[in-house]
Protein backbone atom coordinates (compact mmCIF):
# COMPACT_ATOMS: atom_id res chain seq x y z
CA UNK A 1 0.00 0.00 0.00
CA UNK A 2 1.59 3.35 -1.04
CA UNK A 3 0.90 5.85 2.37
CA UNK A 4 3.04 8.66 0.63
CA UNK A 5 6.09 8.14 3.26
CA UNK A 6 8.86 5.55 3.98
CA UNK A 7 8.02 6.29 7.70
CA UNK A 8 4.44 4.19 7.89
CA UNK A 9 4.55 0.25 6.88
CA UNK A 10 0.89 -1.36 5.75
CA UNK A 11 0.71 -4.90 4.54
CA UNK A 12 -2.33 -7.46 4.70
CA UNK A 13 -1.17 -11.44 5.01
CA UNK A 14 -3.52 -14.11 5.63
CA UNK A 15 -6.03 -12.13 6.91
CA UNK A 16 -3.98 -10.26 9.39
CA UNK A 17 -3.18 -6.02 8.66
CA UNK A 18 -0.40 -4.87 9.73
CA UNK A 19 0.66 -1.02 10.35
CA UNK A 20 3.57 -0.62 11.68
CA UNK A 21 5.15 2.89 12.55
CA UNK A 22 8.16 3.02 10.87
CA UNK A 23 10.74 6.05 12.30
CA UNK A 24 12.75 4.11 14.16
CA UNK A 25 15.99 6.18 15.08
CA UNK A 26 12.96 8.63 16.74
CA UNK A 27 11.82 5.66 18.54
CA UNK A 28 8.90 5.89 16.30
CA UNK A 29 8.08 9.73 17.27
CA UNK A 30 4.83 10.47 15.07
CA UNK A 31 5.11 13.38 12.61
CA UNK A 32 1.68 15.28 10.84
CA UNK A 33 2.94 12.95 7.47
CA UNK A 34 3.22 9.79 9.62
CA UNK A 35 -0.63 10.50 10.79
CA UNK A 36 -2.02 11.50 7.61
CA UNK A 37 -0.54 7.88 6.39
CA UNK A 38 -1.90 6.34 9.05
CA UNK A 39 -5.43 7.77 8.90
CA UNK A 40 -5.01 6.54 4.95
CA UNK A 41 -4.24 2.77 5.84
CA UNK A 42 -6.72 2.34 8.39
CA UNK A 43 -9.36 3.60 6.34
CA UNK A 44 -8.19 1.45 3.41
CA UNK A 45 -8.22 -1.58 6.07
CA UNK A 46 -11.63 -0.63 7.55
CA UNK A 47 -13.05 -1.44 3.43
CA UNK A 48 -11.09 -4.24 2.82
CA UNK A 49 -13.36 -7.47 3.09
CA UNK A 50 -10.15 -9.83 3.13
CA UNK A 51 -9.02 -8.38 6.93
CA UNK A 52 -9.72 -10.01 10.02
CA UNK A 53 -7.61 -8.38 12.19
CA UNK A 54 -5.49 -5.02 12.60
CA UNK A 55 -2.20 -5.70 14.32
CA UNK A 56 -0.50 -2.33 14.94
CA UNK A 57 3.34 -2.25 15.59
CA UNK A 58 6.40 -0.41 15.39
CA UNK A 59 10.23 -0.37 13.75
CA UNK A 60 13.51 -0.95 15.35
CA UNK A 61 13.04 -3.01 18.46
CA UNK A 62 12.72 -0.14 21.03
CA UNK A 63 9.98 1.19 21.03
CA UNK A 64 6.27 0.77 20.10
CA UNK A 65 5.58 4.45 19.81
CA UNK A 66 7.19 7.02 21.75
CA UNK A 67 4.77 10.29 21.45
CA UNK A 68 4.60 13.14 18.91
CA UNK A 69 8.19 13.94 17.00
CA UNK A 70 8.84 17.22 19.24
CA UNK A 71 11.58 18.26 16.81
CA UNK A 72 8.53 19.18 14.56
CA UNK A 73 6.49 21.18 17.18
CA UNK A 74 7.76 24.70 15.63
CA UNK A 75 6.78 23.77 12.28
CA UNK A 76 3.12 21.79 13.19
CA UNK A 77 2.01 22.68 16.12
CA UNK A 78 2.73 26.04 16.47
CA UNK A 79 0.02 28.67 16.70
CA UNK A 80 -3.75 27.97 17.37
CA UNK A 81 -4.50 27.31 13.85
CA UNK A 82 -1.68 24.61 13.50
CA UNK A 83 -2.37 22.99 17.09
CA UNK A 84 -5.84 22.97 15.70
CA UNK A 85 -5.10 20.88 12.52
CA UNK A 86 -2.88 19.19 14.21
CA UNK A 87 -5.51 18.10 17.41
CA UNK A 88 -8.06 17.21 14.76
CA UNK A 89 -5.46 14.66 12.26
CA UNK A 90 -4.58 12.68 15.42
CA UNK A 91 -8.25 12.77 16.50
CA UNK A 92 -9.26 11.06 13.38
CA UNK A 93 -6.57 8.53 13.54
CA UNK A 94 -7.69 7.59 17.19
CA UNK A 95 -11.30 7.26 16.18
CA UNK A 96 -10.53 5.48 13.52
CA UNK A 97 -8.58 2.75 15.70
CA UNK A 98 -11.04 3.06 18.61
CA UNK A 99 -13.95 2.35 16.04
CA UNK A 100 -12.63 -0.13 13.54
CA UNK A 101 -15.25 -2.92 12.65
CA UNK A 102 -12.47 -5.79 13.62
CA UNK A 103 -10.10 -6.81 16.51
CA UNK A 104 -7.21 -4.56 16.92
CA UNK A 105 -4.41 -5.48 18.54
CA UNK A 106 -1.56 -3.06 19.80
CA UNK A 107 2.02 -5.05 20.02
CA UNK A 108 3.84 -2.97 22.57
CA UNK A 109 7.75 -3.64 21.61
CA UNK A 110 9.49 -0.55 24.15
CA UNK A 111 8.41 2.66 24.55
CA UNK A 112 4.65 3.21 24.49
CA UNK A 113 4.66 7.02 25.87
CA UNK A 114 1.96 10.20 24.85
CA UNK A 115 0.85 8.81 21.70
CA UNK A 116 2.01 5.56 21.86
CA UNK A 117 -0.07 5.30 24.63
CA UNK A 118 -3.23 6.72 23.42
CA UNK A 119 -2.81 4.78 20.29
CA UNK A 120 -2.85 1.74 22.75
CA UNK A 121 -5.92 2.39 24.68
CA UNK A 122 -8.00 2.99 20.82
CA UNK A 123 -7.23 -0.86 20.52
CA UNK A 124 -9.14 -3.77 21.60
CA UNK A 125 -6.10 -5.49 23.32
CA UNK A 126 -2.49 -4.41 24.08
CA UNK A 127 0.16 -7.05 24.43
CA UNK A 128 3.46 -5.60 25.05
CA UNK A 129 7.21 -7.72 26.10
CA UNK A 130 8.51 -7.40 29.34
CA UNK A 131 10.92 -4.48 29.07
CA UNK A 132 7.90 -1.96 28.08
CA UNK A 133 7.25 1.22 29.56
CA UNK A 134 4.32 2.97 29.53
CA UNK A 135 3.59 7.17 30.27
CA UNK A 136 1.98 10.40 29.34
CA UNK A 137 3.86 13.18 30.17
CA UNK A 138 1.48 16.10 29.08
CA UNK A 139 1.53 17.74 32.32
CA UNK A 140 5.53 18.02 31.49
CA UNK A 141 5.15 19.66 28.58
CA UNK A 142 2.14 21.85 29.30
CA UNK A 143 -0.08 19.72 27.15
CA UNK A 144 -4.13 19.48 27.47
CA UNK A 145 -5.18 16.18 27.23
CA UNK A 146 -9.13 16.06 25.17
CA UNK A 147 -11.84 14.17 26.90
CA UNK A 148 -11.96 11.56 24.38
CA UNK A 149 -8.31 10.22 25.57
CA UNK A 150 -8.76 10.63 28.94
CA UNK A 151 -12.08 8.88 28.74
CA UNK A 152 -10.44 5.67 27.02
CA UNK A 153 -7.97 5.36 29.60
CA UNK A 154 -10.36 5.64 32.12
CA UNK A 155 -12.48 3.19 30.59
CA UNK A 156 -9.61 0.58 30.58
CA UNK A 157 -7.96 0.96 34.52
CA UNK A 158 -10.46 3.30 36.00
CA UNK A 159 -10.64 6.66 37.19
CA UNK A 160 -7.94 6.37 39.50
CA UNK A 161 -5.04 4.95 38.07
CA UNK A 162 -5.94 6.91 35.14
CA UNK A 163 -5.29 10.42 37.20
CA UNK A 164 -2.08 8.32 38.69
CA UNK A 165 -1.21 8.54 35.13
CA UNK A 166 -1.41 11.98 34.30
CA UNK A 167 -0.44 13.55 37.47
CA UNK A 168 2.72 11.90 37.73
CA UNK A 169 3.37 12.04 34.09
CA UNK A 170 5.97 9.13 34.63
CA UNK A 171 6.95 6.11 33.00
CA UNK A 172 5.26 2.92 34.36
CA UNK A 173 6.74 -0.91 33.99
CA UNK A 174 5.15 -3.76 32.22
CA UNK A 175 4.10 -4.87 35.27
CA UNK A 176 3.04 -1.63 36.81
CA UNK A 177 0.69 -1.73 33.77
CA UNK A 178 -0.31 -5.09 33.88
CA UNK A 179 -1.62 -4.68 37.67
CA UNK A 180 -3.79 -1.70 36.48
CA UNK A 181 -5.10 -3.48 33.57
CA UNK A 182 -3.72 -1.61 30.55
CA UNK A 183 -1.97 -4.40 29.06
CA UNK A 184 -3.87 -7.94 28.49
CA UNK A 185 -0.14 -9.88 28.08
CA UNK A 186 3.04 -9.51 29.19
CA UNK A 187 5.59 -11.93 27.32
CA UNK A 188 9.63 -12.01 27.47
CA UNK A 189 10.71 -9.73 24.21
CA UNK A 190 12.37 -12.59 22.21
CA UNK A 191 8.39 -14.15 21.91
CA UNK A 192 6.26 -11.00 21.84
CA UNK A 193 6.57 -11.06 17.66
CA UNK A 194 5.56 -14.86 17.51
CA UNK A 195 2.77 -14.28 20.33
CA UNK A 196 1.12 -11.35 18.72
CA UNK A 197 1.26 -13.36 15.33
CA UNK A 198 -0.56 -16.38 16.97
CA UNK A 199 -3.34 -14.46 18.47
CA UNK A 200 -4.20 -12.56 15.46
CA UNK A 201 -4.27 -15.87 13.82
CA UNK A 202 -6.16 -17.43 16.20
CA UNK A 203 -8.92 -14.42 15.95
CA UNK A 204 -8.65 -14.55 12.35
CA UNK A 205 -9.48 -18.16 12.00
CA UNK A 206 -12.53 -17.31 14.05
CA UNK A 207 -16.22 -16.73 12.53
CA UNK A 208 -15.93 -13.05 11.48
CA UNK A 209 -19.64 -12.55 12.30
CA UNK A 210 -19.59 -13.60 15.80
CA UNK A 211 -16.42 -11.53 16.34
CA UNK A 212 -18.06 -8.30 14.37
CA UNK A 213 -20.48 -8.91 16.84
CA UNK A 214 -18.96 -9.65 19.84
CA UNK A 215 -17.23 -6.26 19.36
CA UNK A 216 -19.92 -3.73 18.58
CA UNK A 217 -22.03 -5.58 21.38
CA UNK A 218 -19.39 -5.20 23.98
CA UNK A 219 -18.81 -1.43 23.15
CA UNK A 220 -23.01 -1.18 23.45
CA UNK A 221 -22.81 -2.77 26.44
CA UNK A 222 -20.44 -0.28 28.78
CA UNK A 223 -22.93 2.65 27.76
CA UNK A 224 -25.62 3.67 30.12
CA UNK A 225 -28.59 1.37 30.40
CA UNK A 226 -31.17 3.42 27.58
CA UNK A 227 -28.24 4.84 25.48
CA UNK A 228 -27.24 1.10 24.18
CA UNK A 229 -28.67 0.10 20.21
CA UNK A 230 -30.22 -2.99 21.86
CA UNK A 231 -32.00 -3.60 18.22
CA UNK A 232 -28.31 -3.99 16.36
CA UNK A 233 -26.94 -6.06 19.10
CA UNK A 234 -29.90 -8.40 18.52
CA UNK A 235 -29.90 -8.10 14.84
CA UNK A 236 -25.94 -9.45 14.60
CA UNK A 237 -26.75 -12.08 16.88
CA UNK A 238 -29.53 -13.27 14.85
CA UNK A 239 -27.39 -12.97 11.55
CA UNK A 240 -25.04 -15.24 13.14
CA UNK A 241 -27.56 -18.04 13.77
CA UNK A 242 -28.87 -17.25 10.11
CA UNK A 243 -25.19 -17.24 8.47
CA UNK A 244 -23.60 -20.21 6.53
CA UNK A 245 -20.71 -20.11 9.00
CA UNK A 246 -22.91 -21.27 11.96
CA UNK A 247 -23.48 -24.18 9.47
CA UNK A 248 -20.11 -24.57 9.09
CA UNK A 249 -18.91 -23.96 12.41
CA UNK A 250 -21.41 -27.27 13.38
CA UNK A 251 -20.59 -29.26 10.68
CA UNK A 252 -16.71 -28.79 11.82
CA UNK A 253 -17.34 -29.79 15.09
CA UNK A 254 -19.07 -33.01 14.18
CA UNK A 255 -16.62 -33.50 11.65
CA UNK A 256 -13.51 -33.03 14.13
CA UNK A 257 -12.01 -30.52 11.73
CA UNK A 258 -11.00 -26.89 11.41
CA UNK A 259 -13.76 -24.59 10.78
CA UNK A 260 -13.30 -22.69 7.22
CA UNK A 261 -15.25 -19.22 8.13
CA UNK A 262 -16.61 -17.08 4.77
CA UNK A 263 -18.02 -14.32 7.35
CA UNK A 264 -21.04 -15.04 5.34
Amino acid sequence: MDLGTDKMLAKVEGGIARLTFNNPEKRNAVSMEMWQAAEKAVTAFAADPSVRVLVLDGAGGKAFVSGADISKFESERQGEEAVAAYQAQTKRVYDAIASFPKPTIAQIEGFCIGGGTALAVCCDMRICEEGSNFGVPAAKLGLGYPIEGIRRLVDIVGISFAKEVFYTARRFTAAEAASMGLVNRVVPKAELAAYVADYAATIAGNAPLTIAAVKFIANEAVKDRGAADEATCDTMVKACFASADYVEGRKAFLEKRAPNFQGK
